[in-house]
């Protein structure tokens, strides 16, 4: 479909500490023992996109993940490895890569989204629209939307003032608003020739951006060499399209400029954003449609440019990797409702289990991997060539690879980074023990964070 596809890996992550390391960059921290990037790159092999750019900061994590990339989808994929200086966000990421994008059209996908939506259904939708960008939209997940880091679990609500405001045509195919998590308080603006155009609107705050966005390539390539303080696309460049998009309606639809300029305010009562339909016209065509015409019902041979919306399916899984909580809950669903995500067996081929030790539904075991006698594991994934003494209780947690755990430990909803050793009976609630880290024997920690100190 002369797509080039690039996929935004990035590299170091602060809301992820102590899991991320210069020996585990992001990309690579593994979600049911495989990394993140993993999935992404999985999904674009299945949907035949195989030519890739993969975009990563820093060049000690560039070189990381390109050999992990040739070991593992070697003759599989074409990938083309660039790494770009860190902390300059994804806007500034294609910016720097721009002199390498020579196709029509562009999908751009994060390299933390682990999804089944089909980035070629994103890409299809994109070109029978001749839009200048489709962004994908997903529900947000139960445990609140990991776009917004959020660390609660599945009990906690979501914080007041934390939505995603997303403005649809009547149709759903069009992307008419939008607003996202700190520019939102209680009540929020909409402009009136926003209001005139579409005619009828829904208002949607349980949709989440899943950072897979197909663009035209001549408009994004011009609003990246001329707003070069863009930094995010989700944040600068695909509300400025929108923005755009509107105003140039607005020209076409031959609406006076004191009005264009005014504001509706729209209230949202009790923070709860409902559907609603503003200014109401049943009979009111599709948006696009109603302003190729001009006001005397006459065709316009001006173009306006298009921002489209593929929404998926509220049954698609479609979560990105970008808070503890995040890791915690796609490892938890990779392994159970999800599972159809991995291509592998739940249970690797040569685990060894002593007397009286059982292992419950929704977990996995690495090959290599060793338990003592009367050990329980619930709702877990041990990595491989780990070491499993006796009587030990591992619930609700991630353990990586090459971890000794001794005799007599209770592990319960932490993460354990590869290569640590924890002594006989530790007990270890909600923590994150970083790569290498020794828990000494006896101690007991709850919802602290350990890691060697990086020299």
């Amino acid at each position: 479909m002369d797509f080039q596809v690039v996929v935004l890996a990035g590299g170091n992550s602060k809301s992820l500490t102590p899991l991320v390391s210069k020996d585990v960059p992001k990309p690579l921290l593994p979600v049911a023992n495989h990394p993140v990037l993993y999935y992404v790159l999985h999904q674009l092999e299945e949907t035949n996109l195989k030519n890739l750019i993969v975009v990563v900061e820093g060049e000690d994590a560039g070189l990381l993940v390109g050999a992990w990339i040739s070991g593992t989808f070697v003759d599989r994929l074409h990938v083309e490895i660039a790494a770009v200086p860190e902390d300059i966000g994804t806007a500034g990421a294609l910016r720097a890569i721009s002199h390498y994008l020579t196709a029509k059209d562009i999908l751009a996908v994060s390299g933390d989204l682990v999804s089944d939506v089909s980035p070629g259904a994103v890409a299809a939708t994109h070109r029978r629209h001749d839009a200048v960008v489709t962004a994908t939209l997903c529900s947000v997940p139960i445990s609140g939307s990991s776009e917004l880091g959020s660390s609660g679990g599945k009990d906690k609500t979501k914080k007041p003032g934390r939505y995603n405001i997303i403005g649809l045509d009547p149709r759903k195919r069009f992307l008419v608003h939008i607003a996202t998590g700190a520019e939102i308080e209680k009540d929020t603006r909409l402009q009136k020739h926003l209001l005139h155009a579409v005619g009828q609107m829904e208002i949607r705050s349980d949709l989440m951006d899943a950072h897979m966005y197909a663009f035209k390539r001549s408009v994004l390539q011009e609003v990246l060499d001329r707003k070069d303080t863009f930094q995010s696309l989700k944040q600068d460049v695909v509300p400025y399209l929108v923005q755009s998009q509107l105003k140039s309606q607005a020209v076409l639809s031959g609406i006076p400029q004191a009005e264009e300029d005014g504001n509706k305010k729209v209230s949202f009562p009790n923070n709860q954003v409902m559907v609603s339909q503003i200014l109401a016209n049943a009979s009111t065509p599709s948006f696009h449609e109603l302003y190729s015409m001009d006001p005397d019902g006459f065709a316009q041979t001006r173009k306006t440019h298009k921002c489209c919306a593929y929404i998926a399916s509220s049954s698609s899984y479609c979560v990105r990797l970008n808070s503890i909580q995040a890791f915690m809950d796609i490892n938890r669903d990779v392994t159970g409702e999800a599972d159809h995500l991995l291509s592998d067996n739940v249970i690797g081929p040569s685990p060894k289990l002593g007397t009286k030790t059982t292992v419950g539904p929704h977990c996995m075991l690495g090959e290599g991997s060793e338990m003592g006698d009367k050990c329980q594991v619930k709702r877990s994934v041990i990595g491989r060539h780990c070491r499993i003494g006796s009587h030990v209780k591992v619930v609700n947690s991630v353990v990586m690879n090459h971890v000794t755990i001794g005799d007599g430990c209770i592990i319960q909803g932490s993460v354990i980074c590869s290569n640590v050793q924890l002594q006989e009976c530790v007990v270890l609630k909600d923590c994150q023990v970083g790569a290498g880290f020794v828990v000494t024997a006896g101690s007991e920690y709850k919802g602290e964070s350990l890691a060697r100190k990086e020299k």
